[in-house]
């Protein structure tokens, strides 16, 4: 089935708090979908955010985001009194306030935890048997915030930071209520986000999430698992991820994140990888792997580098990593985020695995017949978007161009006027033979340079477009509805 979507993350849905949540407005997109004839919903990663709040530099590869919790939800199910309480209001209500919504919507949290944990002692208990991640979450989470948010590599008590028993156990007994309610926060998000999927998979729409290929360095992984990842004898990386200078960077980006000891990780049977992807395969029905070249080569730069340019390229795990995967997880619907340096070794992986790779058509103009982001040079097995989370908006793209890419843009897209060239991309990539077309929610409400969701290689002033409450359309549904019925997707 030719299937369409739309990328959204939760943290931009409208509502109170100052941050999107699982709360009633997601319903409501998930509703807008379904009257669009929508079949997929795209989501960031849905983990805490970290540096530079980055959905792609979590403290956890499993965790959920507290922050993404619905208030609301939980005074409807009788865990949490509202009245009387003064909800947090931004300035901007079309972008995330971070820090107001932290502030306020953690207070409120642990006031829930107070009202309703006992409540739901064996629920959490049960939660926490069938997760073996989220205590060692908790229990990092606990004694970070004890040492004031510090890098778990600069803890000052090194017991802790080695993960000695008898430091675990003192912490464990000292900080108790801190990492029974981070276990709750876990809880609830995870009740939150099944209860959201399974209304939205009633539409007949499908979860589409994102996996990271790499951890943050600060995380509870590196610091639960420090065996699985090049890290010396005081738990500091050796070589760190990024990739080489590019089209969004002349010094290439430098991600900082701790780079996998592939060798390791063959021994034990690619287990982690088989854990992390089984959890993932359980939260969402189809997978982004970001950055999946890196399983092909990966580009390996020295701590403490200052930019990317002295990286080298490395042989990754390749055919082998996915049979076991395969082996292991059947049945996993993955796509491929194949953009950037691709080379045999890449295409050779894709081939053997089958997934779909990745298209974007804002990299379609200005270049020869050969561009493979072209709309005629797009094979059917493929996702195609008009752009991603880390591209500027459609509208952006056009006033940004060259005058030799617009006339370009203008003959691909077929479009005469600045304003109508958003619905032009997203009617070229449906109209396209990829079995998969995406477009960004802030190209379908045609916004300009301000909603660009995360610019890479830069750190702040990202991750913050919110859409504005009332946004999403009947009419924008029905004229969605229309161009899949036209592009015969979803049938």
């Amino acid at each position: 089935m030719r299937q369409s979507g739309i990328l959204m993350h939760i943290s931009s849905l409208p509502g109170p708090d100052g941050i999107g949540s699982l709360g009633k407005e997601a319903y409501e997109f998930a509703d807008f979908l379904h009257a669009s004839g929508m079949s997929i919903w795209q989501v960031l990663p849905m983990g805490p955010t970290g540096y530079g709040e980055s959905p792609y530099q979590s403290p956890s590869t499993f965790a959920g985001n507290p922050m993404l919790i619905s208030l609301d939800k939980l005074a409807e199910e009788g865990w949490l009194d509202l009245e009387g309480e003064e909800r947090f209001v931004p300035e901007n209500p079309e972008q995330v306030d971070y820090a107001g919504a932290q502030k306020q919507k953690m207070q409120l949290l642990r006031k829930a935890f107070a009202q309703s944990e006992r409540k739901l002692k064996k629920a959490i208990a049960q939660f926490r048997e069938e997760n073996d991640w989220v205590y060692d979450f908790a229990l990092f989470t606990a004694i970070k915030d004890h040492f004031g948010g510090v890098m778990w590599t600069k803890w000052p008590d090194e017991g802790a930071r080695m993960r000695e028993e008898a430091a675990l156990k003192k912490y464990e007994k000292k900080l108790d209520k801190e990492i029974r309610f981070h276990l709750w926060c876990q809880y609830v998000f995870a009740r939150q986000w099944q209860a959201l999927k399974t209304y939205v998979n009633g539409l007949g729409i499908k979860l589409f999430g994102d996996i990271p290929i790499y951890v943050a360095e600060d995380s509870a992984d590196t610091w639960t698992k420090p065996e699985v990842f090049q890290l010396d004898k005081d738990r500091v990386p050796r070589r760190v991820a990024g990739v080489p200078p590019d089209y969004f960077s002349e010094n290439g980006q430098l991600w900082g994140n701790p780079l996998y000891r592939w060798s390791y990780l063959k021994q034990k049977g690619y287990d982690w990888w088989v854990r992390r992807l089984g959890h993932m395969g359980k939260m969402y029905d189809i997978i982004r792997v970001d950055h999946f070249i890196g399983f092909a080569n990966y580009y390996s730069i020295p701590h403490g580098a200052p930019n990317a340019k002295t990286g080298r390229w490395v042989i990754g795990p390749g055919e082998e990593l996915f049979k076991t995967l395969n082996k292991k997880l059947p049945g996993l619907d993955i796509v491929a985020e194949d953009l950037g340096v691709v080379n045999d070794r890449v295409r050779e992986l894709i081939a053997f695995t089958g997934y779909p790779g990745m298209k974007v058509l804002s990299f379609a103009f200005g270049a020869d017949d050969s561009n493979i982001h072209l709309p005629e040079n797009i094979p059917e097995n493929t996702a195609y978007y008009t752009g991603t989370h880390d591209n500027v908006t459609a509208l952006s793209r056009v006033k940004s161009a060259t005058k030799a890419e617009l006339s370009s843009a203008k003959e691909i897209a077929g479009f005469e006027k600045l304003k109508d060239a958003p619905w032009a991309f997203i009617r070229t990539v449906f109209e396209s033979k990829a079995r998969i077309a995406m477009a960004p929610m802030q190209d379908v409400l045609g916004l300009d340079d301000w909603a660009t969701m995360n610019r890479p290689g830069t750190v702040g002033g990202n991750w913050l477009w919110r859409m504005k409450a009332g946004a999403a359309t009947p009419e924008i549904a029905k004229k969605l509805k229309k161009l899949n019925k036209e592009c015969k997707r979803g049938e």
